[in-house]
């Protein structure tokens, strides 16, 4: 299979997946993951989120066998969304960077909630929170859990992680150039 091929394989799998983007098939999202069963590098049973109608979906698509969910990436269940129990958040913002589609609303020593609309049940808030005060409830009826929005929200989310590196890079760069000394290399002590 040329590059090309390759390339629209990838995206015809990753379409397929529900873009939870939860890393519990032991990848990075779901487009490192596509890119895996696209290379013959994984599974096409490590997904719980989709479970067996994606693993059916991804058989039909690669004429593979179905297979049932590999139970090391975990468990097929309904949809769940994170909740916040607002009275023990103590605004401490570690569950924000981890979201990876801005889901979750809060600032730094500020109470956060969970924008149900728009969580992937990814559950990747959970670790990071000190306090315990994050949980994982069955998705009410209305959230719709629609992969082509999670997608975007994804790529929005990962865009403006990249540009505020690039951000801080330039300010890092700017803040040396202005020490006296460090613009021709190396510091002051370094060259008496």
């Amino acid at each position: 299979m040329d590059a090309a091929a390759g390339a629209r394989r990838e995206t015809q799998i990753d379409a397929l997946l529900p873009q939870t983007q939860c890393t519990r098939c032991g990848y990075a999202g779901c487009r490192p993951y596509a890119a895996a069963i696209a290379a013959g590098d994984a599974e096409i049973n490590q997904c719980p989120p989709g479970g067996s109608a994606t693993i059916e979906a991804l058989a039909a698509l690669l004429g593979r066998p179905v297979v049932p969910l590999n139970p090391v990436h975990g468990a097929e269940s309904a949809p769940q969304v994170a909740w916040i129990d607002e009275a023990r958040c103590i605004g401490c913002a570690k569950c924000l960077a981890p979201c990876p589609v801005d889901a979750i609303l809060g600032a730094q020593k500020f109470m956060h909630t969970v924008l149900i609309d728009r969580c992937t049940g990814c559950e990747l808030c959970i670790a990071p929170c000190p306090v315990d005060c994050i949980e994982m409830r069955p998705a009410p009826a209305q959230a719709s859990n629609d992969a082509t929005l999670n997608r975007i929200r994804f790529e929005a989310h990962t865009t403006r992680l990249q540009t505020r590196a690039a951000e801080r890079q330039q300010e890092i760069a700017r803040n040396k150039a202005a020490v006296p000394g460090r613009a021709a290399g190396g510091s002051a002590a370094a060259r008496s």
